[in-house]
């Protein structure tokens, strides 16, 4: 298959078929604190790179689960180590693409600013345009960057979504698709404020786009249930997914069924329940339990 064709399949699927994305991208940052869930503790690694590559065995494992294909995980989110490494010697992204029929997208920001204005805005990315043309190299669909959203002050949120359209056309323009990420905080106690000024400021962005080269969006779960629906079913959104935000999967999957249109892209949930003690049999039972509650929240909502 052709990269174009290819690209029209995973963009066929990211569209319409239902399903949910994986979230296997967590950063430097947050790294031990999944290896901790994993029950890797940090005096199992002396370095950086071996903390990485206890990692990459990690998501190497999910992905070869044979409950992680495409019929139900319609695409996954990778770390940049994750994207250059290699699963039984096939490059990440070919693996789930050819092997799993998963979409495979990257995570390309740095990381978040000091706070401002109720918001951590994405750090700056100097390098971005030549990850993306590795990205490219390395037949990725797409790429999805986190900024915080920790107040509903209207000056911080609309730099926020003013930030990620800006840096969602620099993706757009290297043919890749962005998932726009600004996160609103699920403990904040103007939660629900803020998230009707983030749909405000997202509609105004949107006139940007146009509807043959869409983005993608991935919020947090609403306090007010389809708040989001406008732009679920706006031409020039791709998909409408949800993040996790700190829920237990449960409490995930039963909010996300309120939102008609939204699927899930869950990290920490996704991995809820899964040890490296675990032999492979009762690895692969738990997680095929997960990705079955998840899709089916998805595709009830």
């Amino acid at each position: 298959m052709s990269n174009a064709s290819s690209k029209a399949s995973m963009a066929d699927q990211m569209a319409n078929k239902d399903g949910f994305i994986a979230a296997l991208d967590q950063s430097g940052g947050s790294t031990p604190k999944a290896l901790g869930q994993y029950g890797v503790g940090e005096n199992t690694w002396s370095s950086e790179e071996e903390m990485y590559s206890l990692i990459h065995q990690m998501r190497a494992r999910i992905i070869k689960s044979p409950a992680f294909c495409g019929e139900k995980v319609i695409g996954a989110i990778l770390f940049e180590r994750t994207m250059n490494g290699e699963i039984e010697g096939i490059p990440t992204a070919d693996f789930l693409w050819q092997k799993n029929g998963v979409v495979p997208f990257l995570k390309c920001d740095k990381g978040l600013a000091k706070e401002n204005d109720g918001v951590q805005l994405l750090n700056p990315m100097p390098e971005l345009d030549k990850l993306l043309e590795q990205a490219n190299a390395k037949n990725i669909f797409g790429t999805k960057m986190r900024s915080v959203i920790n107040a509903a002050n209207t000056a911080g949120i609309a730099a926020n979504i003013a930030q990620q359209f800006e840096v969602g056309h620099q993706i757009l323009a290297h043919g890749l698709v962005p998932i726009l990420e600004p996160e609103v905080n699920i403990t904040i106690a103007d939660k629900a404020e803020a998230e009707e000024i983030v749909l405000q400021e997202i509609t105004k962005n949107l006139d940007s786009v146009k509807e043959d080269t869409p983005i993608m969006l991935k919020l947090s779960l609403p306090t007010n249930a389809n708040l989001y629906k406008s732009l679920i079913d706006d031409p020039r959104v791709m998909r409408v997914v949800a993040l996790s935000g700190g829920y237990s999967r449960n409490e995930a999957n039963a909010k996300l069924v309120q939102n008609n249109g939204m699927i899930a892209s869950f990290s920490r949930a996704t991995a809820e329940g899964l040890s490296a003690k675990q032999s492979d049999a009762e690895f692969d039972t738990i997680l095929a339990s997960t990705i079955e509650s998840i899709f089916e929240a998805s595709k009830a909502a």
